[in-house]
């Protein structure tokens, strides 16, 4: 039940409108001074304020811009038996939602307040709607520690307040859809709608259909009108994954309609114009597919516009401990498992695999891994690889192979004291500090020993 505050010196006027509110099931409060009025608001939000124009001791618009410190969202109808455009224009010009003159009818009067309260309503879930999206696709959802992907994200702020089509370039699970949301969500588009269509998904026959749609008739089967994807993208931004999917058949109407911003939906007369931004991406090498004859080398020059390449997840290893203690809080809420971190050997197995399906792969062993734990641990064994497709057998460099040397041995003597530091740097022959900079530098916590 909406909760509305009404301020008017005149108490006759007061329990008028007081019981023509509540008749339409409102919770009404009424008072006739402004520190009243204030002590209210202090006390709890409403949802609507009317206000008497002429107060004692001030002005409707001086009570409204006091109410409007405690809550800037206050929607604010001014009621007046004065009522003058002066008047109406300064208290709108001050924040007022609108102006009501006395004597005014009940309809008037419920109009005004159903108006105002479902305007508040709207803006409300818009604000919602975009915070939702903003922390779901904005950049603070994009996690990093490293700097190949801090030069990502600053090209993406850059693209964003562009117009120009761009071609985002990664292996499988690197990101590509999440960084076409986050160029839409930052761009002037974002309040438009973002479509996005799985070039490999959709039969060839079906490929042009679903793009430009079709009038009813056009075809066998074509019993309605249908809008294409393009056009549901309508001044915001259209996302062609895996673009070297689409089809040579589909390839040149799409190069035109990139070149002119019109297209004829098939079996229609009528050019449909489109004001929309264009994003494609890949895990192929798009030139190579130009040179096979695969790929229109017109079309990928104009997608080609604004490159953007995302690191695989083994060009990125210092991510690896965000991404991985992010998915295991996002598990462990989800699953409900009071699950708080990863040992010192499965943190060490997660940053010595090199992740073929990279982030994706990553957040899929995470999830097994929250999945099947019985420990507020995650274990070494619980770390899941598919050891076909990790090079586990490449000969390692001087310098790992030393690490992986003091790391091991480390390992069994913090298990064979449990954790004791002093006992475990004494059996090395090492002093306590030294013994400390040396578990550091392998990423090892003599808690994770300790039973």
């Amino acid at each position: 039940m909406e909760k509305i505050l009404i301020v008017d010196d005149d108490a006759a006027i007061l329990k008028v409108l007081t019981l023509r509110l509540e008749a339409e099931n409102y919770s009404v409060k009424s008072v006739t001074g402004g520190n009243e009025a204030v002590a209210l608001q202090k006390q709890g939000f409403f949802d609507l304020a009317l206000i008497d124009y002429q107060l004692k001791g001030e002005t409707g618009i001086q009570l409204m811009e006091k109410l409007h410190e405690i809550d800037p969202n206050l929607p604010v109808v001014m009621i007046t038996a004065y009522g003058t455009i002066k008047r109406a224009v300064e208290a709108i010009q001050k924040g007022a939602h609108s102006f009501l003159t006395k004597p005014f009818k009940d309809a008037e009067l419920i109009h005004q307040v159903r108006t105002c309260l479902e305007k508040k309503k709207l803006i409300k879930e818009v604000k919602e709607l975009r915070d939702m999206v903003s922390k779901q696709y904005g950049f603070d959802n994009i996690i990093s520690k490293d700097k190949k992907m801090e030069k990502v994200l600053k090209l993406v702020a850059q693209a964003a307040n562009t117009d120009s089509n761009i071609l985002i370039q990664g292996e499988s699970g690197t990101g590509k859809e999440l960084i076409a949301k986050t160029l839409h969500v930052a761009s002037s588009r974002r309040k438009a709608p973002f479509i996005a269509v799985n070039c490999g998904a959709i039969p060839e026959t079906l490929f042009e259909s679903e793009l430009f749609g079709h009038k009813k008739g056009a075809f066998t089967g074509a019993v309605s009108n249908r809008q294409g994807l393009l056009e549901k993208a309508q001044r915001g931004t259209f996302f062609f994954d895996e673009i070297s999917e689409i089809p040579l058949s589909v390839q040149a109407k799409l190069l035109r309609v990139i070149q002119e911003n019109e297209f004829y939906p098939i079996g229609g007369r009528e050019k449909v114009f489109l004001d929309v931004r264009m994003i494609a991406a890949t895990n192929t090498d798009i030139s190579e597919e130009v040179k096979k004859g695969n790929f229109r080398e017109d079309l990928y020059y104009r997608i080609h516009v604004i490159p953007i390449k995302l690191p695989p997840l083994r060009e990125r290893k210092e991510s690896i401990p965000l991404l991985a203690h992010h998915f295991l809080n996002e598990f462990k809420i989800q699953m409900d498992k009071p699950v708080k971190k990863f040992s010192s050997m499965a943190m060490e197995k997660l940053l010595q695999s090199s992740w073929p399906g990279n982030i994706r792969e990553l957040k899929n062993v995470i999830e097994y891994s929250v999945a099947m734990s019985e420990s507020d641990i995650i274990s070494q064994d619980l770390i899941i690889l598919n050891e076909a497709e990790h090079s586990l057998n490449e000969v390692k460099s001087l310098k790992d192979a030393k690490l992986d040397f003091e790391r091991d041995y480390l390992v069994e003597l913090l298990e064979f004291t449990q954790g004791n530091i002093s006992r475990a740097a004494k059996l090395a022959g090492k002093y306590r500090a030294d013994f400390y900079t040396l578990m550091k530098k392998c990423g090892l916590q003599a808690d994770d020993f300790r039973k």
